[in-house]
């Protein structure tokens, strides 16, 4: 009895394990109120996050948060197409801040990437590098915001991105549009 209990433990843990230990992008199912991403091919050896106006999506995924810790470039790109180099994810979406004031955010990435809020640049990490972080800090009002992270994935060996923010008042943790909808007794919608 015992026995068959350790295994069953390790069968959930393994289990547990396996999807918090498969790291996507997004997935093809449509999250409303998350972050969308239009995917682009790009040539591999790109210096610097391409002219998305001037490309034509080759898909789209849909996520809450970004938070794809440094890894393996060969493990490509969960889930949506097996290119594992010159690639790039435009992700925009809206949140809603529900206590204003200073947010910090923090974007973690190999290769290049920004993010801006309200069409407004607040962290430029581009380029061609090693997992890098690099931080700003944005005044928020209460309200919809809207939100746009940029990513490419140039020439391997690593790849990584992660959005993280600290409100006011709160620790720093991985940025997820769940966190940030408009209660109930709003008129305003995210859509």
């Amino acid at each position: 009895m015992m026995r068959l209990a350790i295994l069953t433990v390790l069968f959930a843990a393994a289990l547990f394990a396996q999807d918090e230990g498969e790291v996507r992008f997004g997935t093809t199912v449509v999250i409303p109120t998350g972050l969308q991403g239009q995917i682009y091919h790009i040539n591999k050896y790109s210096k610097q996050l391409p002219d998305f106006e001037k490309k034509k999506p080759v898909g789209t995924i849909y996520t809450t948060s970004l938070n794809i810790p440094t890894q393996d470039f060969r493990a490509g790109f969960p889930g949506v197409t097996k290119r594992t180099e010159g690639f790039a994810i435009d992700y925009t979406g809206k949140f809603w801040i529900e206590h204003p004031g200073k947010f910090k955010f923090a974007l973690t990435s190999d290769d290049g990437s920004r993010l801006y809020i309200d069409d407004r640049i607040v962290i430029d990490n581009d380029g061609i590098h090693p997992t890098a972080t690099k931080e700003g800090t944005v005044e928020l009002a209460v309200g919809v915001h809207r939100i746009r992270v940029s990513y490419y994935q140039g020439p391997g060996f690593e790849l990584a991105l992660v959005l993280q923010v600290e409100a006011p008042f709160m620790p720093r943790r991985v940025f997820n549009t769940n966190d940030y909808k408009p209660p109930s007794t709003s008129v305003e919608t995210l859509h």
